[in-house]
């Protein structure tokens, strides 16, 4: 009777015993979800969202990206209008003015190279002026983090006294960019308009740290 009445206890204990280390776990799982929730709200606040206003007139909220992401139309821009800027010559607007103000948004290491290869660095004669138009700017292909390649098909149009309906010579290049942390143009005490377009392309945070032949399989 006494063996009888020990087995019905331990069978009646069991359940106990199982309900006891259900509700455990059930308690474990509670206090994760909430851990889980208060990290979220946390990560929320650490990271949160910012106003941006269209040139339309309209606010948006958008969510912060890592330091190395950038759009690939941002990416396309920025090379577009570097290279307009810099390619961008006349008696009012001398190569020299062009290069010193555009070379910010140049890495240092391919500055020497580029500037003896498309800025001269003698005045203009009277009346000579140079415009790059672009006719295509490829899809930015991802190097690695925060590096992009695109390839730009474009020609420069020389205008001189002589021929003012231009001379068109092909610029056709792999333009390589890289993200960077601060912005890359400055502003002086009293800007030109030179300035102040390279300040605005500089808000985008990149560089160009290398430019090649269309051809060219090995840049990089």
């Amino acid at each position: 009777m006494q063996i009888l009445k020990s087995e019905n206890k331990k069978s009646s204990i069991l359940p106990l015993f199982a309900v006891a280390t259900f509700g455990l776990h059930l308690l474990t799982l509670l206090v994760l979800f909430f851990h889980w929730s208060m990290l979220q709200q946390l990560q929320r606040r650490l990271t949160p969202q910012s106003l941006v206003q269209l040139a339309d007139g309209h606010a948006i909220t958008v969510d912060p990206k890592l330091n190395l992401e950038r759009d690939p139309e941002t990416i396309r821009r920025f090379v577009g209008e570097t290279m307009t800027l810099m390619l961008t010559w006349s008696q009012q607007q001398q190569p020299k003015t062009v290069w010193e103000v555009s070379s910010e948004l140049i890495a240092n290491e391919l500055q020497p190279k580029l500037q003896s290869e498309i800025s001269p660095t003698e005045n203009l004669s009277r009346g000579t002026e140079n415009v790059l138009v672009i006719q295509s700017i490829s899809q930015p292909t991802k190097i690695e983090d925060g590096k992009w390649k695109v390839e730009m098909f474009a020609n420069q149009i020389i205008f001189t006294n002589s021929d003012r309906l231009g001379k068109s010579v092909s610029f056709n290049k792999q333009i390589l960019v890289r993200a960077i942390d601060e912005q890359a143009a400055s502003l002086p005490n009293s800007p030109l308009p030179l300035n102040l377009a390279a300040y605005r392309l500089g808000e985008a945070r990149l560089k160009i740290y290398n430019i090649c032949e269309i051809q060219d399989k090995k840049c990089s």
